[in-house]
């Protein structure tokens, strides 16, 4: 008797339909084979669910088996297949009725004792069985919260092999499970870190307000010890709230990866990624034999931190060029082309020579010129072109340290910047841009006006400064964003004043 139940297999952050048809044939030797591409923990499945079977009191069929699992030009990978594959089992057994198995999607790892496992990408699901117009998704329980966001389309989650065949054959019923999604949204959205926390800094503090309200890319250079970390790690409180939207796709990513904790449902704070210096170019920008999205991705609408920048091997710096200019990662192989999202704000922290006191007034710098010189090389000019702020981050005195005065709390700082990014997505409307950070020469040429007193002054800048063609792009992108923090229409000359400050390498200092 042949059955067909309804799954699905996750590629890039989509899930796709997968069909799996369950053959059980009374002649011939007894044989239990899949076919469709299955990988190694697809195969693996047999031996599980022969197990299952057997220990929830099912009578395994010694017959030929033949599970197809299409489209078959499509590989199968992971371990989500066990579930459908024995509820196919027992449907083409004639235990349970066929008619509502093509009404959902059903998915979930197997215990040996017939329990349901949690599975990766259960929020890519549910938003493929609405796009599909399905009554709804059988999910493990851990994964049930996560895919109860996606409103409009019933989630089940199952515990146990029984359960789900007993739903599905009509013999009982089930409420789906639901979740409050706003308030989802505000439990998750709260951060444990806060820019009160650190001591002195204003003048960095104000630069990553200047990379948050436009999405700029910043280099910190200081000492060891001068808090760049600390402000780094904080970065996340000041930006904008996160819309439902993009916590979706944050979710999605974090899902896909395994990362999210059983019964979570949304991921509603800014990601901060720090992977440490010996990572390599595939983990950081994502692929390898079986795609996942690498740290990047996962700091999607967030913070990837590279701290001591110049340790990082040059090859996997230089993999970053394209999602710092495209904000999306493409990884292609022989089966399929693969495409991540990678929109993220890169704050890099690197010591101002190889012993890390250069230019520091209680420690002798013990490194020469050239020293100085082969470390800083080690960062590409390419690179260096997609960071527009340049800070120094000098050591904080004692007197500041032991002061009662910790500057403004993250609160007031994410105010001001939601109101400069809500100025910038009303200009940039129709231009697919959505922060200042974000433009190409049209659109400096377009929205960055100067008044005449700024003329002057970027003038007379670029002429003692000995300033590059890069850098005065980068400073009038810059000078926009401290423009929208004003709540100013054109850029003055104090704006420009500012910016020209961030760009610290250019102007000869340390």
């Amino acid at each position: 008797m042949l059955s067909k139940v309804l799954s699905a297999h996750v590629i890039g952050i989509d899930a796709h339909l997968v069909e799996v048809e369950v053959d059980i044939s009374g002649k011939g030797l007894p044989h239990f084979s899949i076919v469709g591409l299955p990988d190694a923990a697809v195969k693996e499945s047999r031996d599980r669910i022969k197990a299952a079977l057997k220990n929830i009191g099912f009578n395994f069929p010694l017959k030929q088996i033949t599970v197809n699992l299409a489209p078959a030009d499509l590989k199968k990978e992971g371990s989500s297949f066990d579930l459908p594959i024995a509820v196919g089992i027992i449907a083409a057994e004639g235990v349970i009725t066929t008619g509502s198995l093509d009404s959902f999607i059903v998915a979930g790892e197997l215990s040996l004792d017939g329990k349901i496992k949690p599975i990766r990408g259960g929020l890519s699901i549910a938003l493929e069985a609405k796009r599909l117009g399905l009554k709804g998704v059988l999910l493990p329980g851990e994964n049930a919260a996560e895919a109860a966001v996606v409103e409009g389309i019933g989630i089940y989650n199952m515990g146990s092999l029984p359960e789900a065949a007993e739903f599905l054959g009509g013999i009982s019923e089930r409420k789906p499970f639901v979740i409050d999604t706003s308030g989802a949204m505000a439990e998750s959205s709260i951060y444990e870190d806060d820019f009160s926390d650190v001591k002195g800094q204003e003048y960095a503090k104000r630069a990553l307000e200047v990379a948050a309200a436009g999405s700029h890319n910043i280099l910190m250079i200081g000492p060891p010890g001068s808090g760049k970390t600390m402000l780094a790690k904080r970065l996340p409180s000041v930006l904008p709230p996160m819309t439902f939207d993009e916590a979706l796709e944050v979710t999605k990513i974090h899902s896909i990866s395994g990362l999210l904790k059983n019964g979570q449902s949304l991921l509603a704070t800014r990601t901060f990624r720090a992977p440490h210096h010996t990572i390599s170019d595939i983990a950081l920008i994502g692929g390898g034999q079986t795609p996942r999205p690498g740290e990047v991705s996962l700091a999607h609408h967030g913070i990837l931190f590279l701290d001591e920048l110049p340790e990082f091997k040059r090859n996997v710096l230089e993999v970053l060029r394209q999602p710092l200019e495209n904000g999306i990662v493409s990884v292609s192989r022989v089966m399929a082309s693969v495409t991540y999202p990678a929109q993220f704000v890169l704050v890099a922290a690197m010591n101002p020579c190889p012993c890390g006191y250069l230019g520091d007034l209680k420690h002798q710098c013990t490194c020469t010129p050239a020293m100085t010189n082969r470390y800083r090389s080690k960062i590409s000019g390419p690179l260096m072109d997609r960071i527009d702020i340049h800070v120094n981050v000098p050591s904080v005195p004692y007197k500041e340290l032991s002061g009662d005065y910790s500057g403004e709390r993250s609160e007031l700082i994410r105010q001001r910047v939601t109101e400069a990014r809500e100025r910038q997505l009303k200009r940039f409307k129709g231009d697919k841009i959505f922060a200042n950070g974000q433009m190409k020469t049209r659109h400096i040429k377009k929205y960055c006006g100067l008044s005449s007193d700024a003329h002057g002054l970027l003038d007379t800048a670029m002429q003692r400064l000995n300033l590059s063609a890069r850098a005065y792009s980068r400073i009038l992108k810059v000078a926009r964003t401290v423009a929208d923090l004003d709540g100013a229409d054109a850029i003055g000359s104090g704006h420009i004043s500012e910016a020209i400050q961030y760009r610290m390498l250019d102007r000869g200092q340390v």
